[in-house]
């Protein structure tokens, strides 16, 4: 039996988050090894494990895999989760760069200083609304399907999910102007996969806190 994927990152949310989200929803177990002082992650670095020096890291397949997007490419691709041909494959991959761009916002907000906080919670509601949600409305409205792409689950729906509900724990009405999106949310987040890592006691990790924020 191959070995259970591990992942290396802080125990807490950040880059590492996306990646739980879709190994959760490919249905694959997998173990963690948290960092919880600057030692571990130098031990890492002076192993040679990091390319770029940097986490978060995925071992899987007998490979040590780091930056997000090539580890959740990796993923999507291994449970096909990554679209049936390249046409497919190319508008997932649209779907999700611009998804991460408003997802980035949400994973540096709590290392912004208070004062500056609120200001870009607001800019932040301002580009969900005007620039990402629009999109992600008209492709639902226009192909009436359950899913981003080819109407079957793929590494799209989950970032675009993870994102709309961090969102809407900052902001709960998020989602008022936009009832495909809203309808689809309800839809993903019950796939049973998915509805198990929403569930208490899952691996999914709670909004960042001052301890994580500092260890990061």
């Amino acid at each position: 039996m191959a070995a259970r994927p591990k992942l290396h990152y802080p125990n807490g949310r950040g880059r590492m988050e996306s990646v739980r989200w879709l190994l959760a929803a490919a249905g694959v177990e997998f173990d963690e090894e948290f960092l919880e002082t600057k030692e571990q992650l130098h031990k890492l670095q002076d192993g040679n494990h990091l390319l770029f020096q940097q986490v978060p890291m995925v071992e899987i397949d007998g490979m040590k895999l780091v930056q997000t997007r090539s580890i959740l490419h990796y993923i999507a691709d291994k449970y096909h989760l990554f679209g049936k041909d390249l046409k497919e494959r190319t508008l997932i991959d649209m779907y999700v760069e611009g998804t991460l761009d408003l997802l980035e916002l949400i994973i540096m907000h709590p290392f912004l200083k208070p004062d500056d906080q609120q200001k870009e919670m607001v800019s932040m509601a301002q580009k969900a609304k005007i620039r990402y949600f629009p999109v992600f409305e008209k492709i639902l409205r226009d192909h009436g399907q359950s899913f981003l792409v080819g109407n079957q689950l793929s590494l799209a729906d989950v970032i675009l999910l993870q994102t709309i509900l961090a969102l809407e724990e900052k902001i709960p009405n998020i989602l008022s102007a936009f009832p495909f999106l809203q309808e689809y949310s309800v839809k993903i987040s019950n796939i049973p996969t998915i509805k198990r890592f929403l569930e208490p006691g899952s691996k999914k990790k709670p909004p960042p806190d001052e301890i994580y924020v500092a260890l990061s």
